[in-house]
């Protein structure tokens, strides 16, 4: 699968039905070797969109349960 087909896709949580954020917004851990996909880093936001300093949310790739037309499901293995 290719970044561009994931791109523009909403990441749902579906423990808590809870939307975090739309995959493009966000930035990947890259194995430096394989060129595969280690985790999306889906920053927090502030006010008026502003970035927030923590980190965000970690979403490593075996978490992901989905891959639909408009949304990408996730089970997180800890409480996000």
């Amino acid at each position: 699968m290719r970044y561009k087909s994931l791109g523009g896709k909403e990441i749902v949580d579906i423990t808590s039905g809870t939307k975090l954020g739309i995959l493009g917004q966000t930035d990947m851990e890259i194995d430096q070797t394989t060129g595969e996909i280690i985790s999306f880093v889906i920053p927090e936001y502030k006010w008026f969109g502003m970035k927030s300093e923590s980190e965000g949310y970690r979403i490593t790739w075996d978490e992901i349960i989905r891959v639909g037309e408009d949304m990408i499901l996730i089970q997180p293995k800890k409480k996000l």
